[in-house]
């Protein structure tokens, strides 16, 4: 039986920190401290979300213990990029499929997933990965459909916490190789997002506020509303592919569903059913 979104819970089993206080030199280098925000996916499929330091290993093992599962119940393990404290104990989940950015694999077998093309990978209904790059050039996301909390949408270090929507220099000095894509990339999770857990801090409720606020910082070519996405588009299958997860549908000549109108076109106004 296919998974719905009343099945989706998700739990947050370790809340990200971060700082940017420099501390006294170690092995001749000054520091600063943070670890990521963990997240479980429950369902259909089990799912976890950055797996920390090797250093936080039991904290892992007991937080799944907690909540009845073992590391062999995890169907996919997710990094949402390669940093050291986001894929510290996959090894632990090696009858997972994992995903760290763009690559999804399992043993030697590497699966060809156009992420960089902007497609979506679906892992069953109500559970889907995103690119989102910016912080790094490969970061995903992973949206979950709930009952309980709407839309959550586990964002890594593309947010790396509530306060940098607010203040922007906190997201922009941990780092971003891509800044204007990372601006896209935190505006297309907050305006499809209810919740957002950040890579570095508690998860949080995304406001109309907050959508206008960062929809506002959007490069010229691609606009998002809390209703309506105005997108330039050069692949036809990218957009099918959003549409059927977002539940959009085109106005103007044509139908979605028709690629060759969609190719030959250069903008769309799509907007929510």
């Amino acid at each position: 039986m296919a998974n719905s979104k009343e099945d989706n819970t998700v739990i947050v089993l370790h809340t990200g920190y971060s700082s940017t206080i420099i501390e006294e030199k170690d092995e001749n280098l000054p520091f600063v401290r943070a670890n990521c925000s963990c997240v479980l996916v429950t369902g259909s499929k089990n799912i976890i979300v950055d797996t920390m330091t090797p250093w936080d290993t039991n904290l892992i093992l007991l937080s799944l213990e907690a909540n009845g599962l073992t590391p062999d119940d995890i169907n996919y393990v997710i990094s949402t990029h390669g940093h050291s404290d986001h894929t510290g104990n996959n090894n632990l989940f090696l009858k997972a499929k994992h995903i760290v950015g763009y690559c999804i694999s399992v043993k030697d077998k590497y699966f060809l997933h156009p992420f960089d093309k902007g497609l979506p990978f679906e892992i069953d209904e109500g559970i889907t990965v995103i690119p989102t790059p910016g912080h790094t050039a490969d970061d995903v996301s992973v949206v979950i459909k709930t009952e309980d909390m709407g839309t959550v949408v586990i964002a890594g270090d593309i947010f790396e916490r509530e306060e940098d929507i607010e203040q922007p220099e906190i997201w922009r000095s941990c780092g971003s190789v891509n800044p204007e894509q990372q601006e896209n990339s935190r505006a297309v999770i907050a305006n499809i997002a209810d919740y957002i857990v950040p890579g570095h801090g508690p998860i949080f409720k995304v406001t109309d506020g907050m959508k206008k606020k960062l929809s506002q910082n959007l490069s010229s070519e691609l606009h998002v509303s809390r209703y309506s996405l105005l997108a330039e588009v050069r692949r036809s299958r990218s957009l099918i592919y959003w549409l059927r997860f977002f539940g959009w549908k085109k106005y103007g000549k044509g139908k979605y569903s028709n690629s060759k109108n969609l190719k030959d076109s250069k903008i769309f106004k799509i907007e929510r059913i």
